[in-house]
This record gives C-alpha cells, sequence and structure tokens, in this order.
C-alpha cells in the first residue's frame, strides 16, 4: 500500500500563488521502485482531470490550461512531489489530489496512465478569488 497526503491548499486571489505538496510513504512506495506521479484537480460539478505528471526520469506533461503557469518537481528521487501554481485564476478553484504508480522506464508518464490505476491522496482545496 501506498499513502499519500497532500499539503498545502488555500485560498487566494487571482495572480496569487501557492505550492502543493505531496508526501509519499507505505511498503509499496520502494526507493528500488519507479513512479509516474503527478497532480488531478476536480471542480464541484465537473470531471476530475490531470494536471500535471512526472516521471522519476525527469519527464514532465501538462495540461494546456496550465502550461507556463504550473511546475511540477520533486525534491529527492520521489518524495515529496511539489506543484507549484503561479498567477493564479479563479478557474483554478478545485480540490487537487496527489497520484502515484509505479511504471517502467519505457513507458510514458502521463495523466492518462495514472487515471488507469494509480494510488490517490484525500486532496487540498484551493481557492481562488477574483
Amino acid at each position: 500500500q501506498v499513502q499519500l497526503v497532500e499539503s498545502g491548499g488555500g485560498s487566494v486571489q487571482a495572480g496569487g500563488a501557492l505550492r502543493l505538496s505531496c508526501a509519499a510513504s507505505g511498503y509499496g512506495f520502494s526507493m528500488l521502485s519507479r513512479y509516474c506521479m503527478g497532480w488531478f484537480r476536480q471542480a464541484p460539478g465537473k470531471e476530475r482531470e490531470g494536471v500535471a505528471a512526472m516521471h522519476d526520469d525527469g519527464s514532465r506533461s501538462y495540461a494546456d490550461s496550465v502550461k507556463g503557469r504550473f511546475t511540477i518537481s520533486k525534491d529527492t528521487a520521489k518524495n515529496p512531489l511539489y506543484l507549484e501554481m503561479n498567477n493564479l485564476k479563479p478557474e483554478d478553484t478545485a480540490i487537487y489530489y496527489c497520484a502515484a504508480r509505479s511504471i517502467t522506464w519505457t513507458k510514458i508518464c502521463s495523466s492518462d496512465y495514472l487515471r488507469e490505476d494509480a494510488y490517490w491522496g484525500q486532496g487540498t482545496q484551493v481557492t481562488v478569488s477574483s
């Protein structure tokens, strides 16, 4: 089992910034395994959407709506995972979730890959006011 705990959410005005963190732990989260990790968000009445994903090899992918504003990164090989969010907009308001799934070097780490089968955190609320 892998446990994921998000933190760093809050309320900001449009144009502001926040940094989300995701701490991973558990027997299944081994430094010997490779992981695809990422961030999703879900706004009221909407489906959960992928925001960003990052492979252990350093490759990253982003949703078009956040490119140039959000940055996904890791402090060490896997733990913790960050999402730096700048120039926040009211439409960024959502619950943000961290996800993780083991992966091989040949697989592409993406939100689609995570959506198929991943461990999930409980989420952290981000509210952006205009």
